[in-house]
């Protein structure tokens, strides 16, 4: 009896603690209108404070170039929990940072496309700091990745951190940074007066909704090419679908997926510099190979795609264009809102002591008739249409991209919220509304974005 009275007193002591950890980690989740928070307030008034693009004072100039990224040094690859942290032992194909510089007279702005999964937080914490050694600031570069699940891990501490990329290794971060600084100082130095163009190719045969298989996608590659007088040129390509091609278990290979061998068949084709951002990838897979995810397959997609983009490639149009400019709208969110329990989410203290607090931002980079706009997510394709809408209005063709430094998970439609999938229930961070409050500020930025 002595025994059993102990071992009641423990179990009533461990089910105290336990009903003690729940009260202060778990809350309801909070439903209330975005548009009645504080948060918006405060975002909205930042939007509305944000200055005019400035007048031209010459013609666009742009330089570009590219630096490698591949280490010295092997990394976890980044994107995958299920990889445990293991290193890549083969680089199947190198890893770049690439870099176009643009300058109008107003002091140079620039667009870095890294061959990473996402643009780390701890990466646009280092580079706040030194983006000056290069006459630049956080505010007047607009960042992205490939998403490429094969590239360099180690750059995120924490729980979550390690989940997505393993053991955390300041010399990843710093190479990173490093390697994105010469980028940008070479291309500044190769600065030269160019002309703007613009495409627009619809591509479904590559793309599929994994939420849900009826539900539509963002079928269109989207493309913005410089020209020199020279005929040089520089193209910018983006599309939807994940750079998840090769196997979820192949953590061996140092790999940029189907997008890296995308660019180097842009190059071959238009005898220039090309480079890649992942669009509108929230919820979008890569539909083609119908025999399953290999390394082996990546040759076989980014084929199809070239011989799609082919003809296209000579259309451009380019046309002078001098208008330029690069606005960056910090955000405030909701707090954060991982759910657990039915409608029950941890506490912000505990997702940030397991994740982190990073800022975060969406950028709108004018670059003659095109708008880019950056989110700091997996932003879903499935929101575009009405945003390629608002920006047509307004005489703009609108590219959005993701992964612009800081991260807040996935941001898809609001009518998705309550269904049981990985986009929806465990890489939603922040809660209900994200679509409606992600895409209002969008368009916001794209009438900010005009004369």
């Amino acid at each position: 009896m002595k025994f059993l009275r102990l071992l009641l007193k423990i179990l009533g002591g461990l089910l105290a603690l336990i009903v003690l950890f729940l009260a202060v980690s778990l809350s309801p989740n909070d439903h209330t209108p975005y548009q009645q928070t504080d948060f918006y307030r405060q975002t909205t008034a930042r939007l509305n404070a944000l200055p005019a693009l400035p007048k031209p004072k010459t013609a666009l100039r742009a330089g570009w170039a590219k630096a490698n990224l591949t280490p010295t040094f092997t990394t976890p690859t980044g994107g995958y929990g299920v990889r445990k942290g293991k290193h890549w032992t083969t680089v199947a194909d190198s890893v770049w940072v690439r870099a176009v510089v643009f300058d109008n007279g107003n002091g140079p702005v620039a667009l870095i496309a890294s061959d990473l999964l996402i643009t780390p937080p701890t990466l646009s914490e280092q580079l706040r700091k030194r983006l000056p050694e290069v006459g630049l600031r956080w505010e007047s570069v607009y960042f992205g990745a490939i998403h490429s699940h094969n590239s360099l891990g180690g750059w995120a501490p924490g729980l979550v951190g390690n989940l997505f990329s393993g053991s955390y290794d300041q010399r990843a971060v710093d190479h990173i940074t490093n390697t994105i600084l010469n980028a940008i100082r070479r291309a500044k130095a190769d600065l030269q007066p160019v002309t703007v163009g613009y495409r627009e190719v619809n591509a479904p045969e590559f793309v599929y909704n994994r939420l849900d298989d009826t539900k539509p996608v963002d079928p269109f590659f989207r493309l913005l090419q410089l020209k020199r007088a020279n005929g040089q040129t520089a193209t910018l390509a983006t599309y939807p679908a994940h750079a998840t091609l090769i196997d979820i278990f192949s953590y061996q290979y140092l790999s940029r997926d189907w997008p890296g061998r995308l660019v180097d068949g842009l190059e071959r084709e238009t005898d220039g510099f090309a480079l890649f951002l992942a669009g509108g990838v929230g919820s979008m897979g890569p539909k083609g190979p119908p025999t399953g995810k290999d390394i082996k397959l990546i040759d076989q997609y980014a084929a199809e795609m070239l011989t799609r983009l082919k003809p296209e490639l000579s259309q451009f149009n380019a046309a002078p264009d001098s208008t330029l400019g690069l606005l960056t709208l910090p955000l405030t969110l909701r707090d954060p809102a991982p759910r657990v329990i039915g409608d029950w989410r941890i506490r912000p203290w505990l997702f940030h002591a397991v994740y982190g607090d990073y800022p975060s931002d969406l950028k709108a980079l004018r670059v003659g008739p095109v708008l880019l706009i950056g989110t700091p997510c997996d932003f879903s394709g499935e929101l575009l249409a009405p945003l390629t809408q608002v920006a047509r209005q307004q005489g703009l063709d609108l590219i959005v991209t993701s992964f612009n430094g800081g991260y807040v998970g996935y941001i898809t439609p609001d009518a998705y919220y309550d269904k049981d999938a990985y986009e929806t229930r465990v890489m939603n961070w922040f809660g209900p509304q994200n679509g409606a409050y992600f895409s209002e500020l969008m368009q916001g930025l794209t009438r900010k974005s005009t004369y």
